[in-house]
């Protein structure tokens, strides 16, 4: 019984069952916020990675004329293209947006018994609203050109579930650095664009093997690029290397950062 009051993640559990109406809340806040005085709404979070994607396809497709090699889920560039930038698009916005969160929460932590977990949880919820249409749109854009729905789509929410929990322990950690390091975003801006390109998300894993295999063995989130392509595009399902290796990321790093925030916030309002 001693043990189970030490498993990282229990009283997060408890407070996530207790505050569900603040986690709500909170998701629902952020979300409306984000387009707040806007004639479009929500179509913002779809409109954004489009565009991204017109101007990168664009680029490197047309302009540097990138081909994909044979044996890819796909020979459609942009379809390739967009399956691999929407779970960066998901781990990128939640680290970013949850670094900063707490110090713009200062007020509310500070005065009252506020379960700050929730903050960044708050936040990858609302980042997985845009990300959830932007998923349907590459579904109908597949139906579109493949015309073919694969049944690996059941498998995609396990990748989805498995980015979350990578998202939402490293944002825990980036969010408890910056109450007291204030250069932790800058330092994090700096880790997602080395982290960017060491993704295949432009370039097929191809170009990686047997010069940086690295990328492909230590880089979670090119499990998670993977998986996207293959349940959506191509039809497979995934190794179980694969998905083994990336519970064990996503578990692993959610864990140590419950650890982390679990004992950072101890001292938060002393330094806010």
């Amino acid at each position: 019984m001693a043990f189970a009051g030490n498993v990282p993640g229990r009283h997060f559990l408890r407070y996530l069952r207790r505050d569900r109406s603040l986690v709500y809340q909170l998701v629902r806040r952020d979300f409306e916020q984000r387009y707040v005085g806007s004639i479009i709404g929500w179509l913002w979070g779809v409109i954004h990675p489009l565009v991204l994607l017109a101007v990168y396809t664009f680029v490197f497709s047309y302009a540097f004329g990138q081909k994909l090699p044979k044996g890819e889920v796909t020979d459609n560039y942009p379809l390739f293209l967009f399956a691999g930038m929407l779970p960066w698009l998901l781990f990128s916005e939640t680290l970013t947006r949850s670094a900063p969160a707490l110090v713009d929460y200062a007020n509310l932590i500070k005065k009252s018994v506020f379960p700050s977990e929730v903050v960044p949880l708050g936040i990858l919820l609302s980042a997985a609203v845009s990300h959830l249409i932007s998923v349907l749109v590459l579904i109908a854009a597949a139906l579109f050109w493949i015309r073919e729905l694969h049944a690996t789509l059941l498998i995609l929410p396990l990748f989805v579930l498995l980015l979350g929990l990578l998202s939402l322990g490293l944002a825990w950690i980036a969010a408890g650095l910056q109450v007291y390091l204030r250069d932790t975003t800058q330092v994090l801006t700096v880790m997602l664009t080395a982290w960017f390109w060491l993704t295949p998300i432009f370039i097929p894993e191809s170009f990686f093997r047997g010069k940086m295999d690295f990328v492909l063995t230590w880089n979670p989130i090119a499990f998670v690029v993977r998986g996207y392509r293959d349940t959506i595009l191509g039809g497979r399902l995934p190794a179980a290397g694969d998905l083994s290796a990336l519970t064990l990321f996503a578990v692993g790093v959610f864990l140590a950062g419950a650890l982390f925030f679990r004992h950072a916030k101890r001292g938060f309002a002393d330094v806010m």
